[in-house]
């Protein structure tokens, strides 16, 4: 495995060598210009997403999961796209989740050691029923952290999807995976601390996946969040405008089609733009999977 110093992620950044000699805004502006360099690395690694992208939304449709696993920053990260996607487009909880090296007490202090033992990685997919009908997502920018290479390499055992998000080339994990996705963010602001460009790049590459695979998943209908679970008065709020937008009616013809509906968005949308009872509109979005789309379009 490389050493760890000879990482791009561990080099010396030229352009912030005598940050701390800068004035507050100079400092700022050093970080906010290589932040500025994330979105083209990024950018340039959108058929790697893509693939790992068409080949997950299958399996997710056959009944399988998604799993992120990963360390440190790149595991918090995992953890919180994974569950950011109920609230958001209305799934269960077990649909998408985030494994965290260390357990949920690493989620706020670090328990750096435990990302070393190869073993832990693959015990933590059994504990949490990993099976291979899944898709597990390994996380590590550097790309050599051996908790995750050793729950990669028990997924793929078992004929799982593996893909890897990395913020290198050419790295133990990517190699390890089918699908690696290889986004060469540079030298960090402070050497070595890959929580900043490493871990922006990460977060970036998590809204893409789980985004897309929710808009393919049928739980968007054009940009709007129709499968919402109005949870409080904000999500209620926001249910009421993505009825009113999505079916021409007024504001107050809105609130009182959600309430119609039981508060469901979709059933809400289909009575409106189809004239039909609140049952109607359940069937009809049973025999199209609860796809909008289907329903409006088909």
């Amino acid at each position: 495995m490389e050493q760890l110093g000879r990482l791009t992620t561990e080099q010396r950044n030229p352009r912030t060598e005598r940050i701390d000699r800068s004035s507050t805004t100079e400092l700022l502006t050093l970080i906010n210009q290589e932040d500025a360099c994330v979105a083209p690395a990024v950018n340039g690694a959108i058929s790697q997403i893509a693939a790992v992208l068409e080949h997950l939304v299958p399996r997710v449709r056959n009944g399988g999961r998604l799993f992120y696993i990963g360390a440190g920053t790149s595991g918090r990260l995992g953890v919180l796209d994974a569950s950011e996607c109920p609230p958001t487009f209305g799934v269960p909880y077990d649909l998408v989740q985030g494994i965290m090296a260390g357990g949920e007490r690493a989620l706020s202090r670090a328990t750096e050691a435990s990302e070393d033992d190869p073993s832990a990685g693959a015990g933590d997919l059994v504990i949490r029923g990993f099976t291979a009908a899944d898709a597990l997502i390994g996380l590590a920018a550097s790309g050599r952290t051996p908790y995750v290479i050793g729950a990669v390499r028990s997924a793929r055992a078992m004929g799982a999807m593996t893909g890897a998000i990395v913020c290198v080339k050419d790295s133990a994990l990517a190699r390890e995976v089918e699908f690696p996705i290889e986004v060469p963010v540079g030298p960090e602001v402070v050497t070595g601390s890959t929580r900043m460009k490493a871990g922006t790049a990460t977060k970036m590459i998590l809204n893409m996946l789980s985004t897309g695979l929710m808009i393919r998943l049928g739980h968007t209908y054009g940009n709007l969040m129709v499968n919402v679970q109005p949870k409080n008065a904000k999500l209620m709020d926001r249910a009421h405008r993505i009825v009113a937008d999505a079916s021409g009616v007024s504001p107050e013809k809105a609130s009182e089609l959600f309430e119609y509906a039981g508060r469901n968005v979709k059933t809400a949308i289909v009575m409106a733009k189809l004239n039909v009872s609140r049952e109607q509109a359940i069937e009809l979005l049973r025999e199209h999977q609860g796809v909008l789309a289907g329903v409006l379009n088909g």
